[in-house]
């Protein structure tokens, strides 16, 4: 079975987060500069199959697009131009990073490591893909792109 990845892109970082090859758990994998996201990305799909990509979709709480969603548009075109064999699916991202910066806290991170977006923004990849993989056991289908 080949794994899912998530990401949660960001205009200057971007977290990515991955299921072991059953699909049964989510990990952190990486925060990568988003200009180097698509080479890292080339470069971990030559080693580990992947047959899903769940983006993190940014709105805001009244559910409206944020800010970054075109930007998350303009990277899923380019995605699907450069990977046109694995299948994208949008997942709401709301709430992802307080959800991260509550799940650091309860791991009893101190102020500094609770302070690293880059690995605030690996957890909220993490909590987007298992979000993601609990609604597809209930039955609940993410958006396609």
């Amino acid at each position: 079975m080949a794994r899912i990845l998530s990401i949660d892109y960001g205009k200057k970082r971007t977290g990515l987060a991955v299921t072991d090859p059953l699909q049964l758990i989510a990990g952190g994998l990486a925060t990568v500069s988003t200009y180097q996201l698509l080479d890292f990305l080339k470069a971990y799909f030559q080693k580990e199959s992947v047959e899903c990509v769940v983006v993190g979709e940014p709105r805001q709480t009244n559910g409206k697009p944020s800010e970054n969603m075109a930007r998350v548009k303009t990277f899923v075109g380019r995605f699907r131009k450069e990977f046109p064999h694995i299948k994208v699916e949008m997942y709401d991202e709301r709430f992802t990073s307080t959800l991260a910066h509550n799940a650091m806290m309860d791991a009893g991170l101190g102020r500094k490591a609770r302070q690293d977006k880059a690995l605030v923004d690996e957890i909220s990849a993490t909590i987007i893909l298992q979000s993601y993989m609990e609604s597809r056991r209930a039955g609940r289908t993410p958006s396609s792109t």
